[in-house]
This record gives structure tokens, sequence and C-alpha cells, in this order.
């Protein structure tokens, strides 16, 4: 039996959800939607950011096993696009050096290529890990 590295950390889950009522925690666990719910409610008038608190685990559990791991680390990504993002510095990070110059020259698009990367960060790291797994996906019959 392999065991499921882990791609999400509980910690920085956690320290994300201090700023989980603009949707942090649920933008990094993979969970675009309530996360931009949460941004435009304040965590849900600051209830569901409350009862998030508990939820955090099994968001890292699911995230943990919904996205692969590989050589691109989520959390480096997660935090150089929190951080440097409009600076394009998460897309160098990836190796997409094209639109890591073209943030870097347009502040991240004018914020638009930051709010597309802040839904899809996920989904880019699983595509760029998946072109370094060892064992193609299983076909079911």
């Amino acid at each position: 039996m392999e065991l499921q590295r882990q791609t999400h950390s509980l910690i920085i889950g956690y320290v994300a959800w201090i700023f989980g009522f603009i949707g942090a925690h649920r933008f990094y666990y993979g969970k675009p939607v309530s996360g931009t719910i949460y941004f435009l409610t304040l965590g849900i008038f600051f209830i569901g950011w409350i009862v998030d608190l508990f939820l955090i685990p099994s968001m890292d559990r699911e995230a943990d096993l919904r996205f692969l791991p590989g050589p691109v680390d989520y959390n480096v990504a997660w935090l150089l696009l929190v951080f440097l993002g409009i600076f394009g510095v998460h897309r160098f990070y990836l190796g997409k050096i094209g639109t890591g110059i073209l943030y870097l020259l347009t502040l991240g698009l004018f914020g638009l290529g930051y709010i597309y990367d802040m839904w899809t960060l996920n989904d880019q790291i699983t595509v760029i890990n998946g072109q370094y797994s060892r064992k193609p996906p299983s076909a079911t019959i």
C-alpha cells in the first residue's frame, strides 16, 4: 500500500483561516466558489468562518486526496501567490516564465490574473505534477 503524500498543510490552512472571513482558507483548499462567497459576505457574516474552524481538518484531507503531489509544492506556490502574486513570482515558480513576465509588467494583468490564479492555482499545480507522475491513470472498464 502506497502512502499518500500531503499536498496541503494543516498549519497553513489554519493561518489562512485567520483571514478566512475573506475566503483565504477556502481558496487554499481548492474551493473557489465558496471562497468567493466568503469574500463577498465576510465569511457568511462570520458564522461560516467560525464553523470552518472545525471543518479545516476535513478540507485538508480532501485536498490531499484530490490534488497530486509532485515536484511543485502547493504551499510554496500559495505563499508566493498571496504575497507576491501581482508580480508573477508564483508563475515563475510554476515554470510559466512568459506569463510571469507578463504579470510582472502588468501587476498580475491589472489584478484579474491574480484573481484567476486564486481560483485555479491548485489545478494548475496538479496538471504540472501529473506530468511527473510515474503511474499512468488507471483505466476503468
